[in-house]
């Protein structure tokens, strides 16, 4: 499934939540939260978002924007993941922001791009699949290649500190086992306040929220990406059981497990 539409941001995802990838382009400046995280963005912003990602728009904003939504079964980021470096990058990454602002030349790149995808489903039936699934290749190629420049050169003018770099390891071995904030204060040698504030201060969250994401994309990632059943991935989370898994998963994605591998159907990739 993919689609290709103009939208009133006023009126368009206030509580977006479904299951497919979107691509937005957004000629104006704006502000908006996504998984309760507040954002401000710049003008020719590209953003991301995963299947059942909270977005609600901050202001009333009228502009209107470009949206290129597609399900996972007409273009798997993971299968394709040699190709196009988007997952964990554009897609499924905690600690980066969901979005690319592109300069003037690059944003009517991608616009030009959207709108022969656009044409192409309107006016050739033969070849659709290949042709639109190599248009959506090149896009997220292009905002791959520029959200990796732009984290170089944030880098480079603003290196991380040692502390949020073993912080992101740690986190990377533990999220399954531990997600109480002082255990991670206390890896790093820190107090619980110092440890929130240098965490807050360097991804917009807090460390309760890194820890919830990362649990929730590892979730969310089993059951896309293989056939386990919901007791399992509970178990492999380490969670008490499968019930009180549920109810966390429910309360961070608006759905349960169950329903959510319903929607999203489980990956070609799956294991």
């Amino acid at each position: 499934m993919l689609s290709i539409q103009y939208k009133e941001a006023l009126f368009f995802a206030r509580n977006y939540n479904v299951p497919v990838y979107s691509i937005l382009l957004v000629e104006d400046v704006g502000q908006f939260s996504i998984n309760f995280v507040n954002y401000k963005i710049e003008p020719n912003t590209v953003l991301f978002l995963s299947p059942y990602q909270n977005l609600k728009w901050l202001e009333n904003w009228s502009a209107k924007i470009k949206l290129l939504q597609f399900h996972g079964d007409f273009y798997c980021i993971e299968y394709h993941k040699k190709e196009v470096a988007c997952n964990g990058l554009l897609f499924n990454n905690i600690y980066l922001e969901p979005f690319i602002a592109l300069d003037e030349s690059r944003f009517q790149e991608v616009r030009l791009l959207m709108e022969k995808m656009e044409k192409e489903t309107t006016t050739n039936k033969r070849f659709t699949d290949s042709v639109l699934k190599s248009y959506l290749q090149l896009i997220l190629a292009i905002c791959s290649n520029e959200k990796i420049d732009e984290h170089d050169n944030a880098l480079a003018k603003a290196p991380f500190e040692s502390n949020i770099l073993l912080f992101q390891e740690v986190l990377e071995i533990h999220f399954r086992n531990e997600r109480s904030p002082s255990f991670y204060a206390d890896q790093l040698s820190m107090s619980s306040s110092s440890f929130t504030k240098k965490i807050k201060s360097q991804f917009g969250k807090t460390p309760t929220q890194l820890i919830q994401e990362r649990v929730i994309l590892e979730a969310k990632k089993l059951l896309h990406l293989t056939h386990k059943s919901v007791k399992e991935v509970a178990l492999e989370l380490y969670f008490e059981d499968e019930f009180y898994f549920s109810r966390y998963f429910k309360n961070k994605v608006g759905l349960a497990p169950t329903h959510f591998r319903e929607k999203v159907g489980i990956s070609i990739v799956a294991k």
